[in-house]
């Protein structure tokens, strides 16, 4: 290698609103740029697409991978994938013999394919899901085959966005998600005719609960409920900036997805803003990073059931500075652990490292 850059390409199943597709983003952004040139593949543009030029990075939107390899010759592809096969996906970084192959582990999973040993590292992105590819593989999750990068949050933007000393309406609270059952659970809405009751009853004040990427379920719930007046539907966001400005807008979040969170953008963002997270824990082997982020009782509150999640609520609505102080806590856990330049730095680092392995530096 010359004295030039080192010479990266991001690789994304798509350019779409997804939280991999934002952590790919982040990266691209946040990397050295005085140590790295990044670019980024995907077959398919999308919103984030349009972020990524805007910030100067240049995109390929192509069907044929090989192609760019050979036209942008990176020294390291780091693709962002599920973790398991994807037969034939890894060929074309063989065939233009790219030097470092690094894996963004989305959930934590196991490709016992030939085709996987192409890939130097396996990033995973928390420590739960390192935890579990060791329990049900029985292979060691230790370097340099494997490590733990969390996925990177904008903290200072937030920092500065959503300031501790901004006043949030005390009645509000929010949930923020896709727009995909696979993204939901029951328990993000049947809480709410237990606490119309106590509404009612002169027992707890009206509220406001507003969400982002509400399903065709949840509405027809709130309908037949008939807590309209209760809940906000709203469309779909994408900047950091318009995430503050909702965050801004409620006073604690409302997490709930059947699937569980290898990580929990959504949480942590919430975090990176000040605001405490009630959140529930996933059975059996799935899912259960929200649980890494959210300590119950000091950056959140961890509820099982719609009862749970009833008590959860009423709780910090009617106990605003101690949800201010649990979402302070948040905070500056989510600035030591997830801030994004600090996981940036982290990258490059690993980057650096293997190219060292392989002699390429």
């Amino acid at each position: 290698m010359d004295n030039n850059r080192i010479r990266v390409l991001q690789v994304s199943p798509s350019l779409d609103l997804g939280g991999t597709e934002k952590v790919m983003q982040s990266f691209a952004v946040n990397l050295d740029d005085k140590l790295f040139e990044t670019a980024v593949y995907s077959p398919v543009d999308g919103p984030r697409g349009r972020i990524l030029r805007k910030y100067g990075v240049a995109t390929f939107i192509n069907a044929d991978l090989f192609s760019v390899l050979l036209k942008f010759r990176p020294d390291v592809v780091h693709i962002h994938r599920a973790g398991w096969a994807e037969p034939g996906s890894l060929r074309p970084i063989k065939l233009a013999e790219i030097p470092v192959l690094v894996e963004t582990n989305v959930f934590g999973r196991h490709d016992p394919t030939p085709e996987a040993n192409l890939i130097d590292r396996h990033l995973f992105v928390s420590q739960f899901c390192a935890a579990r590819f060791e329990k049900v593989n029985s292979i060691p999750a230790v370097t340099p085959k494997y490590s733990v990068l969390y996925n990177p949050v904008d903290t200072d933007f937030f920092a500065e966005h959503c300031p501790a000393d901004r006043e949030r309406p005390l009645n509000s609270f929010g949930r923020i998600s896709r727009a995909d059952k696979g993204k939901w659970s029951s328990l993000a809405i049947d809480f709410l005719p237990i606490l119309e009751k106590q509404v009612k009853s002169g027992m707890l004040q009206p509220f406001l609960y507003s969400i982002i990427g509400g399903i065709p379920e949840a509405e027809q719930f709130v309908a037949e409920h008939n807590l309209q007046k209760y809940v906000n539907f709203l469309p779909p966001v994408l900047t950091d900036a318009e995430i503050s400005d909702f965050l801004n807008s409620i006073g604690f979040l409302v997490h709930a997805n059947d699937t569980g969170e290898s990580f929990g953008l959504v949480i942590a963002e919430a975090m990176a803003a000040g605001l405490p997270v009630i959140t529930h824990p996933s059975k059996g082997l799935r899912d259960n990073a929200q649980l890494e982020l959210v300590e119950h009782g000091e950056t959140g509150i961890v509820a099982s059931d719609s009862h749970e999640f009833a008590q959860a609520v009423k709780f910090l609505l009617t106990h605003p500075q101690k949800a201010r102080e649990m979402g302070e806590k948040g905070r500056d856990k989510a600035a030591k652990l997830f801030r994004a330049q600090d996981i940036a730095a982290k990258l490059g680092s690993i980057y650096i490292e293997l190219l060292k392995i392989k002699n390429k530096i």
